[in-house]
């Protein structure tokens, strides 16, 4: 197993991508603490690694308050001694064109998607530089190395692709690791609302993808945990994306993006 003995905190774990995340990992042999923002979600996933015969803690947070990310850190620390691989895939989307993102969801997105990181990372990389071992892995989004829209999320994404690599620079010495998944469409619960209002979106987006599909939790959880084993310990601040090969181009997405400005 490749996360034999290690402990992971995995923020934004009770569904979608972290929880993808938290369930692979303790199929790979580590203990993971499962935190969200929704205690019920939180508990399911626990639950069900439990019921596999791994180890797991559920814990609600909102990442963006400094005191509940202290406490997350603090209950991590006295359930399992340390934090070994820190996931920061806590995150939210909301608003679009930037003329009509008011001041107050500008500012959430910046919270919860960027500040989080910051936060979550200050709380566990002291440990983590003590023990001289560390990974961390940072969920971005591909709307953080192009022009596709969603400008808060995607400004608060680009901002935790130039903070990992700052972290990897920084810390590196210490052997504590940081790199970034940089996903593109997954088909997770967030796309809900989207979904009732347009049942064929997935259909719709798939036709941008070179590899002819979206993605799933499952891809983005594979690349997190090569990105957390020993399989990658001279890999660090780097960029990995996960896209079905949207970023190396796409004459489709191409096409369907200049005819909305048209």
């Amino acid at each position: 197993m490749r996360l034999a003995d290690t402990v992971a905190l995995v923020t934004g774990a009770g569904s979608g991508i972290g929880r993808a995340i938290a369930e692979l990992y303790a199929r790979e042999g580590a203990s993971v603490v499962v935190a969200d923002l929704r205690l019920e979600r939180a508990q399911e996933c626990a639950a069900g690694i439990e019921a596999g015969g791994g180890k797991a803690l559920a814990l609600a947070a909102d990442v963006s308050m400094k005191d509940q990310v202290d406490r997350m850190a603090a209950q991590a620390n006295t359930a399992f001694g340390r934090v070994d691989v820190l996931v920061n895939n806590a995150g939210m989307a909301t608003g679009d064109d930037i003329l009509h993102i008011e001041e107050e969801e500008w500012d959430l997105n910046l919270r919860v998607v960027l500040k989080s990181v910051y936060l979550c990372t200050r709380a566990v990389l002291p440990g983590m530089i003590a023990r001289r071992r560390g990974a961390i892995v940072n969920i971005a989004s591909v709307n953080g190395l192009a022009g596709l829209s969603e400008e808060a999320y995607s400004a608060a994404k680009a901002g935790v692709i130039n903070l990992t690599r700052n972290l990897a620079v920084k810390y590196g010495h210490h052997q504590v690791r940081a790199n970034v998944i940089c996903p593109g469409t997954v088909r997770t619960p967030i796309w809900g609302p989207i979904l009732e209002k347009d049942p064929q979106i997935f259909a719709k987006l798939t036709k941008w993808y070179p590899l002819g599909r979206v993605g799933e939790p499952e891809d983005i959880a594979k690349a997190a945990l090569f990105l957390a084993s020993d399989e990658a310990a001279w890999i660090t601040g780097s960029t990995l994306t996960v896209d079905g090969g949207l970023m190396a181009g796409s004459y489709g997405m191409s096409r369907d993006l200049m005819s909305k400005e048209e």
